[in-house]
Parts: structure tokens; C-alpha cells; sequence
């Protein structure tokens, strides 16, 4: 299995409210993918309520393995949903590793 987390803040120039329009266009983009790639086992976008964290939205996904992984950020939706989530957010972790 291979696990990928991206954690990212949103852009400042978005207000509260659009914050959370943006987190819910994230998750509508996003979590559909893993009915579209063999292999994806698990896609999750997070909104952070917590102020003890330094992100504000993260993606939790899992692979069976690094093809599937790379098959996920190759595949047309993931590459579509790139160029919104690039839009409205900054400050990209990630770390992908084999469990």
C-alpha cells in the first residue's frame, strides 16, 4: 500500500465563506477520482477545524501501489482538479510512502 498526503493553506485573499466553498469544490473534485483509478483504495479531502494545526486542508488518500498512485496524479480528472486546487491554495506539503 502506499499512502499520499498533500496538506495545503488556502490563498489569503479568500474570506472565511469562500474558504469553505472552496474545501467543498476540493472534496466534489477530488473524491470521485478514486472510483476512476484501479488501485485507489481510499481519497479523503480534510477542511481543518482545529486551531492546533499549520495547514487548513489536506488530502488522505491510499494506493495499492506506487503505479496506482501515479496513474491517480496522471489521470485527466486529477490534472483538471490541479489546476482549481492550485487556484485557491499555497504553502503544499506531501508525502507519499509505502505501508
Amino acid at each position: 500500500m502506499v499512502k499520499h498526503i498533500v496538506l495545503w493553506n488556502f490563498v489569503k485573499e479568500l474570506s472565511e465563506d469562500e474558504k469553505k466553498t472552496a474545501g467543498a469544490k476540493m472534496k466534489e473534485l477530488l473524491e470521485p477520482i478514486r472510483e476512476k483509478v484501479e488501485g485507489a483504495v481510499a481519497i479523503e479531502v480534510v477542511i481543518n477545524e482545529l486551531s492546533s494545526s499549520n495547514r487548513e486542508i489536506a488530502l488522505i488518500s491510499t494506493f495499492e501501489t506506487v503505479e496506482a498512485l501515479q496513474n491517480y496524479q496522471t489521470h485527466p480528472d486529477h490534472v483538471e482538479a490541479g489546476k482549481y486546487v492550485r487556484s485557491v491554495t499555497c504553502d503544499r506539503a506531501c508525502i507519499d510512502y509505502e505501508c
